[in-house]
């Protein structure tokens, strides 16, 4: 095997390595430890790819052996790297919490959802004054919706915009305001969970979100969007 050949070989893998860490996880070949891990395997390997091929393209020999194989190698050998990476990053721009909400004082309760959570590492219950302080320092916008509809309006409007969203509605009750939801991200499929409320707030409503990751320590973020894109949704619908 040419060098060439086997530089691009190595990229070939990390990218492999990187298709399969979602999927695998998804359908539970492995835990979500085992696809951030060979998420990080992947990293090394597109490094070590890239890297490899730099040298090979600088070198006269190699070089004119395969110049196509180093240059395919050195683009998907980053871009495999990139992911791992972009991921840390984002990572480390946001706090290391998984429990989001917009009341952090009051945050909406589970109830319906409990015994889907009941093998969680995460637990259901609010994580208190230290939570709520990292939620207002990473999210200082976040904060719930008001509605100029009576709460049986909102409540209807609030359900509607969560069943668009795709979610699996767990239980919806207008005469507690409360909708409770499974979200299933795409790639890792992992579960996060959703609690909805709705009350008056003088002529009008007041929508409450919480979200909440049953694994992980950091939801990178995917917790406060999640909330973010629910209510401008419901807000502008």
């Amino acid at each position: 095997m040419k060098p060439a050949h086997i530089a691009f070989l190595l990229s070939l893998i990390a990218a492999v390595l990187l298709l399969a860490a979602g999927p695998g996880t998804r359908l539970e070949l492995w835990e979500f430890r085992t696809g951030f891990a060979l998420m990080r395997w992947a990293a090394f390997a597109g490094l070590a790819a890239a890297a490899l091929a730099i040298v090979m393209l600088l070198v006269p020999r190699t070089h004119r052996t395969g110049p196509a194989w180093l240059l395919a190698a050195l683009v998907l050998g980053l871009g495999v790297a990139f992911v791992p990476w972009n991921g840390m990053r984002q990572a480390r721009a946001v706090p290391p919490i998984h429990d989001i909400s917009t009341d952090t004082e009051r945050p909406p309760e589970f109830v319906a959802v409990l015994p889907l959570r009941a093998d969680a590492p995460n637990p259901a219950a609010y994580g208190g004054a230290e939570v709520a302080q990292a939620q207002r320092e990473g999210y200082p916008d976040l904060g719930p919706l008001r509605m100029d509809l009576p709460p049986p309006e909102a409540f209807a409007k609030a359900e509607q915009v969560a069943r668009d969203m795709g979610w699996e509605i767990v239980a919806a009750d207008p005469a507690t305001g409360r909708i409770e939801a499974t979200d299933t991200t795409l790639w890792f499929g992992f579960k996060d969970d959703i609690v909805i409320r709705v009350e008056a707030d003088g002529e009008g409503s007041r929508v409450d979100m919480r979200s909440v990751s049953r694994v992980g320590k950091s939801d990178v973020g995917t917790n406060a969007r999640r909330i973010g894109t629910y209510l401008q949704a419901l807000g502008s619908g």
